[in-house]
C-alpha cells in the first residue's frame, strides 16, 4: 500500500514560509508528478514527505498512519535523487544491495532481492561492473535499482534525469514509466520539465511559490486550466496569452490560444502578422509571428511541409471553441 495523505502541511524556514498550509492525496499506485518552476517548492514538499525535512505545521500520513514525527528509515519510503550516490569502489552488485546489508537482511534474501530488481532494470549483466564502467543512464538504473530492493509503499524521484542528455532523458523517462507499469507502485516524481510531467503523470500537481496552483490528470491540466499561470506553463510550446482589445471582445481580461488551435492562410484571416523565427521539426513547424501592435510573437504549429519564410505575410484565424477565457484575476472563465 502507498497511500500519502497531506493535511494542512506546511513549511517554515524562520520568518520566510516557503508553503503555505496545503491538502494532497496522493492513491496508491498513483504516479504523481510535483513540476513548477525554480524554487517553487516542489523537491522541498518532496523532502518533507521523505521525512528529510521538519514540517512547520499540518500531518503526513501514510496508509491512514500518522508519519509526521516518524524518522525516514521507518517510513517504508525510498527516494532517489539527482545524483546517483553510487560507491565507486563496490560492485554494480554490492551497490543495490547497501541498504539490505545495513538492514542485516540474510545473504540469501539479499541475492534474490538484487538479482529480481536486476532483471526488472536489464542490469543482470552489469552486477559485477563498477559504477566507473557503465553509461549514466545506466547509473541511474543502478540508483533506481537500491530504491527497488527495500520493496517500499512509495518511490519518490528527486529530478532524476537531470543530469543526463537529451536522448538518455527521453530513454529513462520511458523505462521509469515502464517500471511503474510492473510495479504498480505509487511514485512521486518532481520535475521542472512539463514534457516529463506531461507524458509520465497520472496525476500532476502544478507548484507555484509553494502554493498548488491545480491537480488533475495531464489532460485535464492541458483542455481546462484553472489559471493564467497553469495555461501558460502547461504545453510545449505554451499558450498563446492576449489582452486588450482581443480579450475585451472575448468578455474576458485575458484569452488563450494554444499554437495547435490557430488556422494559418495566405489569403485572409482574423489577425495579420508577419514571420519571424520558424523552427522547423520534420514533422511539424512552429512560426513565431509577430502581429501590429503585440511586443511578445505569436506561436503557431502548423505541417512539416508549410513553406513560409522570415519576412513573410501570415493571416491567423483562432478556433474560437478552443479559447481560454481569464478573468481580472487571472482565473478560467467557465
Amino acid at each position: 500500500m502507498g497511500r500519502i495523505t497531506l493535511d494542512k502541511v506546511r513549511k517554515a524556514f524562520g520568518e520566510v514560509e516557503v508553503i503555505p498550509p496545503l491538502d494532497l492525496t496522493i492513491e496508491d499506485g498513483e504516479f504523481v508528478v510535483f513540476v513548477g518552476p525554480s524554487g517553487c517548492g516542489k523537491s522541498t514538499l518532496l523532502r518533507l514527505i521523505a521525512g528529510l525535512e521538519d514540517v512547520s505545521g499540518g500531518q503526513i500520513r501514510i496508509d491512514g498512519q500518522d508519519a509526521t514525527g516518524v524518522p525516514p528509515a521507518r517510513r517504508g519510503l525510498a527516494m532517489v535523487f539527482q545524483s546517483y550516490a553510487l560507491y565507486p569502489h563496490m560492485s554494480v552488485r554490492k551497490n543495490i544491495a547497501f541498504p539490505l546489508r545495513m538492514a542485516g537482511l540474510d545473504a540469501a534474501e539479499q541475492t534474490r532481492r538484487v538479482e529480481g530488481a536486476a532483471e526488472v532494470l536489464n542490469l543482470t549483466d552489469y552486477l559485477d561492473r563498477r559504477p566507473g564502467q557503465l553509461s549514466g543512464g545506466q547509473r541511474q538504473r543502478v540508483a533506481i535499482g537500491r530504491a527497488i530492493v527495500r520493496e517500499p509503499s512509495a518511490f519518490l524521484f528527486d529530478e532524476p534525469l537531470s543530469n543526463l542528455d537529451a536522448a538518455l532523458r527521453v530513454g529513462m523517462r520511458l523505462e521509469i514509466s515502464e517500471l511503474h507499469e510492473r510495479l504498480k507502485t505509487t511514485m512521486i516524481y518532481v520535475t521542472h520539465d512539463q514534457v516529463e510531467a506531461m507524458t509520465m503523470a497520472d496525476k500532476i500537481v502544478v507548484l507555484r511559490a509553494g502554493n498548488i496552483e491545480q491537480v488533475g490528470s495531464p489532460l485535464d491540466l492541458y483542455h481546462t486550466p484553472r489559471n493564467v499561470f497553469v495555461a501558460g506553463f502547461i504545453g510545449s510550446p505554451k499558450m498563446n496569452l492576449l489582452t486588450g482589445p482581443e480579450a475585451d471582445k472575448r468578455g474576458a481580461v485575458t484569452v488563450g490560444i494554444r499554437p495547435e488551435h490557430i488556422a494559418v492562410s495566405a489569403d485572409a484571416g482574423t489577425w495579420t502578422g508577419r514571420v519571424g523565427v520558424s523552427e522547423h521539426l520534420g514533422s511539424d513547424t512552429f512560426f513565431h509571428v509577430h502581429l501590429e501592435g503585440r511586443s511578445e510573437p505569436l506561436t503557431v504549429r502548423a505541417g512539416g511541409e508549410v513553406s513560409l519564410h522570415h519576412g513573410d505575410t501570415i493571416h491567423l484565424t483562432p478556433d474560437e471553441d478552443r479559447m481560454h477565457r481569464f478573468d481580472a484575476e487571472g482565473l478560467r472563465i467557465a
